[in-house]
């Protein structure tokens, strides 16, 4: 073993390994116990790779158990002495808006209110911000979100499409222009029936800062969170823009920052945003001493969060109101092969729920387990996980889904055969969605 390496890598998020005399109140049988050698072998410990060689790129290449697997030894290592302070604060992070055209108004941070004061009637309604959690530098991590973007482009932009004998969906720049898929996340019959909603869009681009798991790991939720927080307050300062319709959805370590961001908001205004949506929030590994950290019940008026990685780089802490886990608790959810492809499936989910007339393709019950729920021994009301949660449902909910897109396992409520209606999939398993 070269325990350099495993120094270098613990040494990088700040961890001492075993108690230091005089600096824990543990007895020496626990503080023996909590050596990585009792837990790790040789091997094992010297397979783990430096916090700044671990980026997403890497961990896709991995397993899904195998990522899950090092991810945990590297969390577990992080808080034997429970002192691992956060020391990154990213600077110049970059926010885009789509605009209908395809195109983005694109500036950093500081310099985007002055931006968004050109845009004719912003904010006049609904406010969706999104705070991205993971740097797309794999097409996993943009594909994602390229869907919940082009999902709320749709569901703002459905009147305006109607009256022009339009469905096409939104193209980012990155799209080819002209490309039509068959994606149930893109397209729906209920469509043409559902109500129509406008809006604008704003993704916080935190995740392209998080270049690599020492960035990730050592991100300061509570700094980053109160930026983008004084930012959130002075944007509906100066666009004179109501705060009861911002809705503030975090990736990930991004969604510890939304509810940072949240907090922020109301400790500096006397007001709770509406909404606040968690996608897969992550484990926290550095933690300001002295100070509860993470997404949270109370962050917002209504709070929830969808678990799709619990095992791998999500948490299976309970972070919301509400907190969906599809399939129940695990490493990942049915179709991810890796932990990247997993924690993002929560925005997939989301966004498949964003769509006009999908709003409730993913019904869920009151569970402890999946194979509670399988037994319709789930306990409360069913309620829907994605854009329609009602803001009044509290607790854990556990649901199915599918494979592959479409996602949802919804039915028409006159169908349903059982009390939370889910068991019945959808029709199309043989097509290939994505």
């Amino acid at each position: 073993m070269n325990p350099m390496r495993v120094l270098s890598m613990l040494a990088l998020l700040a961890v001492a390994v075993m108690a230091k005399p005089g600096s824990s109140h543990m007895d020496n049988s626990v503080s023996q116990a909590l050596k990585p050698s009792q837990w790790l072998s040789a091997s094992a410990l010297e397979a783990i790779p430096a916090a700044d060689e671990l980026t997403v790129e890497r961990l896709e290449n991995m397993s899904l158990e195998k990522g899950a697997e090092l991810l945990q030894q590297i969390y577990h290592l992080s808080q034997i002495n429970h002192n691992v302070e956060p020391n990154f604060v990213p600077s110049g992070i970059q926010v885009y808006v789509p605009k209908r055209n395809g195109e983005k108004i694109v500036a950093p941070l500081n310099e985007m209110i002055q931006r968004l004061k050109q845009k004719e009637n912003f904010g006049d309604d609904e406010v969706t911000i999104i705070v991205t959690g993971l740097p797309s530098t794999t097409e996993t991590v943009k594909k994602a979100n390229r869907k919940l973007v082009q999902a709320y482009m749709q569901r703002y932009n459905l009147q305006q499409q109607r009256q022009h004998g339009n469905g096409r969906d939104y193209d980012d720049s990155n799209e080819k222009k002209g490309q039509r898929t068959s994606s149930e996340e893109n397209s729906s019959e209920e469509s043409k029936n559902a109500k129509t909603q406008s809006g604008d869009i704003i993704v916080i681009d935190l995740g392209a800062t998080l270049t690599n798991y020492k960035r990730y790991a050592m991100l300061d939720i509570e700094k980053t969170g109160a930026k983008i927080g004084k930012w959130i307050v002075q944007m509906v300062s100066e666009l004179d823009m109501p705060f009861d319709t911002i809705h503030l959805i975090g990736q990930g370590v991004g969604a510890h920052v939304a509810g940072a961001s949240a907090q922020e908001f109301t400790r500096l205004t006397g007001h709770k945003l509406r909404r606040v949506t968690g996608l897969d929030p992550s484990k926290i590994v550095a933690k300001t001493r002295h100070t509860l950290t993470g997404l949270a019940r109370g962050d917002a008026e209504f709070v929830d969060a969808i678990h799709t990685s619990v095992y791998g780089m999500g948490t299976p802490v309970r972070s919301a109101d509400a907190d969906f886990y599809p399939n129940g608790p695990a490493a990942g959810v049915p179709g991810a092969e890796n932990v990247i492809e997993a924690t993002m499936r929560a925005t997939r989910y989301f966004a498949e729920s964003v769509r006009p007339g999908n709003e409730r393709s993913f019904p869920a019950v009151p569970a402890n387990s999946l194979q509670q729920y399988k037994q319709n021994d789930g306990f409360g009301k069913r309620a829907y996980m994605g854009i329609d949660a009602a803001h009044d449902i509290e607790g854990d909910y556990i649901l199915q889904v599918n494979a592959k897109s479409p996602f949802g396992r919804n039915a028409p409520a006159q169908k349903q055969s059982s009390y939370h209606g889910v068991h019945q999939a959808w029709k199309n398993d043989n097509k290939d969605y994505d």
